[in-house]
């Protein structure tokens, strides 16, 4: 084992290089070449170049971006041509082509977005679990990378949140070397200098180590006129807790910018405009922004040094740039921050249209939490840019620009526009709240002395209210509160919740990992034949003296949200419960209340079959209601957990706002009309690669499941997931659903509880007995219950609206009676009354009347119960006399044994010694008077 930190060598002094051993990249075809090994002046890092006097490495911060506007490519190619042209090339190479993946990784559970085309492929393929789809094979890969996510615009391209990577891959087994460094190098050459037509001369290939998605390996990046265009990664290592060990398979990881070949082609000075072109150019137009061709050029060749990360850097970039086109660098800065935010905005609503595309609802988990953050960073340029309202236009633009490369964007085209329309209405609303969030948080900050607000709670109104940088700034600076936004401040935050958070085994589990590892997997008779009741087994061993070890059984062990089995061990010492099973390392755990059999006997299980049918049914159930959810609701409605149980399932799914009763009624309706359909179930083992070519990644709506093969279940064309639960043989056999009740999780997950078979019968029979019961109350036939009820609710609300204009009337009249005896104090007249019966609504009617007929007054009610109950409320000239509501009855509560608090206007308070009730209203002038203005 190798320590990850070690191998980089990170050598701050000559600017954070990496050192790579000497020989690593001393390949023929260099040899050959004319290629010499340098060592660049400026950061330090080894390359390869045909220029033996070469001082630079050829990437950027060392130079400057030297193709704008002279390209250095024998030809001009649109994003299109660049990637038709990789794809070909390799192709002709004996490369397959291979559809590109989602952008979501479904099909992984150590990360939630692709993040280069290598993830394609991880970790089942490069660890050797499955064989890869073609062996060379070549991808053109959308990918999405939050990680550099503030600088996308500033960098005029060289920042890109989504973007394709040209991945041409070769998979060395011990057994079988396809090709290794320098064939891989020769391709990127050829496709480089002799189909694109860049001289051999311009082009360095920087020395590197690369770590991503679980693996590593030395790397070389190609560069052309200070644009780093591809990174050849020769991947060997695994990396697990910051330790590299060696791969069985040596893989070539290649991945070609193919938005960054296109630019480099076409020499513009922004990369945007070569990917995006008319929708730039559309944003531009309706935000107003326009820049001087030649400042635009200037600003580019040093785009490319800027760091939003370092704001020192993006300073002096600016400051480089206005120096030469003799100008101040704000005004710079005033020109091209327009520009870059366009830029942004362009790159941002493309990478939402294929989130959405591929079900991602909003939300503050996950990849949901990701993409709203993309939604509210986007809006926030676009209010900047004065646009915000132009949101929804600018994505239908992007699912229309790129569809005719990605149909699925077509094809969701309506829900796409629905979940981002939801979003923002989500988002207005957390802006209009959000003023009065970031004034309490301001006044918390100048009590304990503080001027400026702290980053971290910055960071905290964005994760937890939803309140972008600018919007907390506008509110805090008007309480006296500076805010400093920093330029990452996006990235900061994407980049806590990039990761997907892996289950952590406790220690109990890993000791029982050891105890079990002696242990042959236990043959698991209910794959077999789910509808076995008994079986017989042979005692390998007993484990804590609680869980029983079997050569087999019929049991099910608790997962993919079922529960386990339970039923009856039968031995020489009688029979014994098993009341719970739990699978650990393939071996089944049977634990066991009652006599513990003897190692080696012979044991008769029998399972609890009512219970085991009633977890089938909930669990076909379950596949059959998140069909009719999906069909119902949309593509978008993703399975987000599942708990299937014996009375009912509580089913999870993503979805971005409430389901309603017509919605529920239609789910049900279809999940019904196909049980009654007797459609077969039909489970079966497929080779993991074989079932995502034959049914994609939407078999993983219950989660990523381990293994070479994995189980599938199929009922038709309605559902198909990899499931390692039991089910029924037919739909029919699910007899009946019944949806419950449907709730909300948290925001963009939907709960729909369900139950199927005798348990659904069961609901409807009680829920029938209810209405008999309601019926019988109201006097009504059962058929009527619901217009009675109607009529009844009609009444009440009639009565109540009666009863508030009586509470009204007569605080009208008892505000007059305490205001014509209300003692003078200065400017306002106190008002106070002590009762014995009355309700708080009552006092609250009457407080009204009070301050509304004379803003000068104070009123102060006790009323006396079980307890003392203390009412303060105070006009608007009383409370600009001094007179605080809330504290006034703090004061007077304390009298009684109690406490209080509350607003300026109204204040509430209490305690429980009765006998001095009357000490509040005899204190009430003096404690009033004491809070009076001098």
């Amino acid at each position: 084992m190798i320590c990850i930190s070690s191998v980089f060598c990170l050598v701050e002094s000559e600017g954070n290089h990496v050192d790579i051993d000497a020989d690593e990249f001393a390949v023929a075809f260099f040899k050959e070449s004319g290629f010499v090994r340098r060592q660049c002046v400026a950061c330090g890092s080894h390359f390869w170049t045909q220029i033996p006097d070469r001082q630079t490495c050829g990437d950027v911060p060392c130079e400057e971006y030297t193709f704008i506007g002279n390209s250095p490519a024998g030809r001009s190619l649109s994003l299109r041509e660049t990637r038709d042209l990789f794809l070909s090339f390799f192709e002709s190479k004996g490369h397959k082509v291979i559809k590109p993946y989602p952008v979501v990784a479904r099909w992984r559970d150590d990360v939630y977005l692709v993040g280069a085309s290598i993830y394609d492929f991880q970790p089942f393929v490069t660890e050797g679990v499955i064989p890869p789809p073609a062996n060379p094979l070549v991808v053109s890969q959308p990918c999405l990378r939050f990680t550099d996510l503030d600088n996308v615009g500033p960098t005029a391209g060289r920042h890109l949140l989504i973007f394709e990577m040209g991945g041409h891959h070769a998979f060395n087994y011990p057994e079988k070397q396809v090709y290794w460094k320098d064939e891989t190098i020769r391709y990127h050459h050829e496709l480089l200098t002799e189909r694109l037509g860049v001289d051999s001369e311009l082009v360095t290939y920087k020395e590197h180590f690369w770590s991503g998605g679980g693996n590593a390996g030395p790397d070389l990046e190609a560069c052309v006129n200070g644009l780093e265009i591809s990174t050849l990664v020769f991947m060997q290592y695994k990396v697990v807790d910051d330790q590299l060990s060696l791969l069985p398979i040596k893989t070539v990881d290649t991945g070609y910018g193919i938005e960054r070949w296109a630019w480099l082609s076409q020499a513009s000075p922004s990369c945007f405009a070569v990917i995006y072109g008319s929708i730039l150019d559309r944003i531009l137009s309706l935000a107003g922004a326009t820049v001087d061709p030649k400042i635009m050029i200037e600003n580019a060749k040093v785009s490319g040094m800027m760091n939003i990360e370092k704001t020192s850097d993006r300073v002096e970039a600016r400051k480089k740039v206005a120096e030469r086109l003799g100008m101040d660098w704000l005004e710079l800065e005033r020109l091209m921050a327009p520009v870059e935010r366009a830029s942004a905005v362009a790159d941002h609503t493309k990478a939402i249209s294929f989130l959405l595309a591929e079900g991602v609802v909003p939300s503050n988990v996950a990849a949901g939490y990701l993409t709203r953050l993309l939604i509210r960073r986007t809006y926030r340029m676009l209010r900047l840019l004065g646009i915000e309202d132009r949101l929804g236009d600018i994505t239908e633009m992007q699912i229309s620009h790129w569809g005719a490369d990605f149909p699925h964007l077509i094809e969701m085209r309506d829900e796409i526009l629905e979940n981002l329309r939801v979003e923002e209405e989500k988002f207005k609303k957390t802006l209009e709240r959000g003023s009065e969030m970031v004034k309490r948080v301001s006044t918390e900050l100048k009590a304990k002395g503080q001027e400026t607000m702290p980053r971290e709670t910055l960071v905290q109104l964005y994760d937890s209210h939803g309140l972008v940088p600018e919007i907390v700034r506008d509110e805090a600076e008007k309480e006296g509160i500076r805010v400093d936004v920093p330029g990452n401040f996006f990235g900061m935050v994407a980049g806590k919740h990039l990761a997907a958070t892996s289950k952590q085994e406790g220690e109990s589990e890993k000791l029982l990992q050891q105890k079990v590892a002696t242990f042959p997997q236990t043959a698991t008779l209910y794959y077999k034949d789910t509808y076995q009741k008994d079986f017989e087994a042979r005692v390998l061993g007993i484990i804590d003296d609680k869980y029983l070890v079997l050569d087999q059984t019929c049991f099910y062990s608790e997962g993919g949200g079922q529960l386990s089995d339970q039923g009856i061990i039968e031995s020489a010492n009688g029979p014994a419960k098993v009341v719970d099973v739990q699978r650990v390392g393939g071996v089944s755990l049977h634990f066991i209340q009652g006599p513990m059999p003897r190692e080696g006997e012979v044991v008769k299980g029998r399972i609890d079959w009512d219970r085991r049918i009633a977890l089938m049914r909930h669990h076909t159930g379950t596949h059959v209601v998140l069909g009719a959810a999906r069909r119902v609701l949309g593509q978008h409605a993703w399975q987000a957990g599942a708990q299937k149980g014996v009375d009912s399932v509580r089913l999870d799914i993503s979805h971005y706002e409430r389901i309603t009763d017509k919605q529920v009624a239609e789910i049900e309706k279809l999940a019904c009309e196909l049980i009654m359909k007797c459609v077969p179930v039909e489970a079966s083992w497929i080779p993991r690669e074989k079932a995502e070519q034959m049914y994609g990644f939407a078999l993983y709506q219950g989660g990523v499941v381990p293994g070479r093969e994995i189980r599938v279940i199929k009922i038709s064309d309605w559902d198909v997931e990899a499931c390692g639960g039991t089910h029924v043989k037919n739909t029919g056999e699910v007899a009946l659903v019944k949806i419950l009740k449907t709730e909300r999780v948290q925001d963009g997950v939907e709960r729909i509880i369900f139950a199927a078979g005798l348990a659904a019968l069961k609901a409807v029979q009680d829920r029938d007995a209810i209405l008999h019961e309601a019926g019988l109350a109201l006097d009504a036939p059962f058929e009527k219950v619901g217009e009675y009820a109607r009529s009844i609710a009609e009444e009440k609300d009639r009565l109540s609206k009666r009863v508030q204009d009586i509470r009204n009337q007569l605080a009208l009249v008892e505000s007059k009676d305490l205001l014509s005896h209300a003692a003078k104090i200065g400017k306002i007249k106190l008002a106070t009354a002590l009762k014995k019966v009355g309700e708080e609504e009552d006092i609250v009617a009457l407080s009204n009347e009070v301050v509304q007929a004379d803003p000068s007054a104070v009123l102060i009610v006790t009323l006396v119960k079980d307890s003392v109950r203390i009412f303060v409320s105070t006009g608007k000239n009383a409370i600009k006399s001094g007179v605080h509501a809330g504290k006034v009855a703090g004061e007077l509560a304390k009298l009684v044994g109690g406490g209080g608090g509350g607003k300026e206007y109204f204040g509430q308070g209490g305690g429980t010694r009765l006998d001095n009730a009357d000490a509040v209203i005899g204190n009430a002038k003096k404690v009033v008077r004491s809070y009076l203005k001098k």
